[in-house]
């Protein structure tokens, strides 16, 4: 699969202005860059979009399969792709956040997606990356979504943990540096202390980039911590 450029988003549900209230212009900056990166993605003129991220499973997914936002407080299905097909309301919260990024920029390419096992070690991340570069001939553009830590201070859904953020700006670097190493020296245990929504799907990025071959450049559209969860935003391209 010709691989043409990669994005990394996060999937918090308050991405949606509906549930994020009164909280909608705190996020509008978050917002605004996610849509600037996907952008991006289109700029490179792709055949196809390719979502990851994290799920309870590694299992891939139909383009008419969808998510929901019910469980958030919003009653409304999140359709990957086609609407003509009967698909099954089964897509993780990652993945329902990424099919309403794309939505929301108005592109019609088709588009596919993965998820990958929260728990999966970095080897079957970084194989799963190499193994989707097999899927097609044609040009592919990565949407990966994922979350930091979700403990930085003491209002943070995961507490305050010392670690999160050294954590933290580790991969803030790694994603700026399109540092395929960093990544998949990214400690799952570690991750999970934290309560990282990203790691695997990071992993698998890194895995796919290396596949690919070539050289790659990135850049941090954002990095913030708001409600102690760290949220980036990353756009890799080929140098």
């Amino acid at each position: 699969m010709p691989l043409v450029a990669a994005a990394v988003c996060p999937h918090p549900p308050l991405l949606v202005p509906e549930l994020a209230g009164a909280a909608a212009p705190e996020l509008a900056e978050l917002r605004d860059a996610c849509a600037a990166a996907v952008a991006g993605l289109l700029a490179a003129d792709p055949d196809e979009l390719l979502l990851v991220g994290d799920g309870p499973t590694t299992t891939r997914f139909d383009p008419a399969d969808s998510g929901s936002l019910r469980a958030y407080g919003l009653d409304r299905a999140v359709r990957l792709w086609k609407v003509n097909c009967a698909g099954a309301e089964r897509l993780p919260l990652s993945l329902t956040i990424g099919a309403w990024l794309l939505g929301r920029i108005g592109t019609e390419l088709p588009r596919t997606a993965r998820s990958v096992a929260a728990d999966a070690s970095p080897d079957e991340c970084a194989e799963l990356g190499a193994a989707l570069m097999a899927d097609s001939e044609r040009r592919t553009a990565l949407l990966v979504l994922g979350d930091g830590s979700a403990c930085r201070g003491t209002r943070a859904p995961g507490y305050d943990d010392p670690r999160a953020e050294p954590y933290d700006e580790g991969v803030a670097r790694a994603l700026a540096d399109a540092d395929t190493a960093a990544l998949l020296g990214l400690d799952p245990m570690v991750g999970a202390e934290l309560r990282v929504a990203g790691r695997a799907s990071w992993q698998v990025l890194a895995g796919a980039v290396r596949a690919a071959g070539g050289d790659w450049r990135g850049e941090l559209r954002h990095y913030s911590v708001p409600y102690g969860v760290a949220y980036f935003v990353a756009s890799w391209g080929r140098a």
